[in-house]
């Protein structure tokens, strides 16, 4: 079998997907369909906004299917229309069962870390978040739990010390493309041999969960250590951001939400005594915040209701009073 010869239908929406459809479409692969999210209304006008990966397909004019249900009948007569030998997923839903077993070469994904370390929703989030210096991308073949499937092929991809998640996610796109041809090219060749995820845990140990972000997972708690503060905010910048709400504390009111996109690295307390977790030390162009045992200088943040911007420009704008914390 060729390249030419292998039918593919491709599952993906947002632009990290994009990369691999277009390196298998300028590499000659025959990609069948593809299929993605329906389009939905965003942003402050409700304006219908179609997925990353339709955007490309229509553009290099393959078919495109947006099921409501991907266990729609319709759709899945649809699908079984292309006869395709292979799926490949890529930042999609959850397939069911009668999808990702129709192709004879089977379904493969390709995900955004070593597993079994990272199964779930936001992989990229967790590792940074967590002060990891590794992740990676890796593929292989779909089964009933998500993310458990036996692995194909994978690699390791550095995160430095002061990466955040968009740095990550830009490069994991680019080698996970690269991952995802080499994986078709493997299968087309017979040669690939899968490994069960089990076989790469060492006794007692757990695969490692990266479940979905949600708002009250990206509020900062000050009371943590600075270093876990950092890395939090790292793994959440620039989206979904992290944030935080300055008080008054003579009103007891909330004055405004913050989000914060880049700080310096923890700067140690010295031998005086330590300031409240929120504490706030403003001056002309500059603005750090006690953590737990050390401080944050904050560089780049945005108001609600306002853009993003430096620090020493938010402070133009913005006073800082002595009965304001965090």
């Amino acid at each position: 079998m060729t390249k030419e010869d292998l039918k593919i239908v491709f599952f993906g929406t947002p632009d990290f997907a994009v990369e691999s459809l277009k390196r298998l479409v300028d590499g000659g692969y025959n990609v069948v369909a593809v299929v993605t999210m329906p389009d939905k209304p965003a942003g402050r006008g409700r304006q219908i906004q179609e997925s990353d990966v339709k955007r490309y397909a229509v553009a290099h004019c393959l078919p495109v299917l947006q099921p409501v249900s991907l266990k729609d009948e319709a759709f899945i007569e649809q699908l079984r229309s292309f006869k395709a030998q292979l799926f490949i997923v890529i930042a999609f839903r959850m397939l069911p069962e009668a999808v990702w077993q129709m192709p004879p070469l089977g379904t493969f994904n390709l995900h955004a870390s070593l597993l079994p370390r990272y199964r779930g929703a936001a992989p990229i989030n967790w590792a940074v978040m967590n002060g990891d210096t590794e992740t990676g991308v890796t593929t292989f073949f779909l089964k009933h739990e998500i993310d458990t499937g036996d692995i194909i092929q994978q690699r390791p991809c550095p995160i430095g010390r002061h990466d955040n998640v968009e740095v990550i996610h830009d490069r994991l796109m680019v080698m996970g493309a690269d991952m995802v041809v080499e994986t078709v090219d493997a299968i087309i060749e017979g040669g690939v041999k899968p490994i069960p995820q089990e076989e790469l845990l060492t006794t007692g140990q757990q695969p490692t969960p990266a479940p979905k972000i949600f708002k009250d997972t990206c509020r900062i708690d000050w009371n943590r250590p600075a270093e876990e503060i950092y890395n939090h905010i790292r793994g959440l910048s620039p989206y979904p951001a992290a944030w935080t709400i300055l008080m008054d504390d003579e009103s007891g009111c909330e004055v405004t939400a913050i989000k914060v996109f880049e700080t310096s690295e923890p700067i140690p307390f010295d031998n005086s005594a330590h300031p409240t977790p929120g504490t706030i030390q403003a001056a002309r162009k500059t603005m750090r915040i006690a953590c737990g045992d050390g401080w944050l200088e904050v560089l780049s943040m945005q108001q609600s209701g306002k853009k993003r911007m430096d620090t020493d420009v938010f402070l133009r704008g913005f006073t800082i009073s002595p009965h304001h914390h965090f």
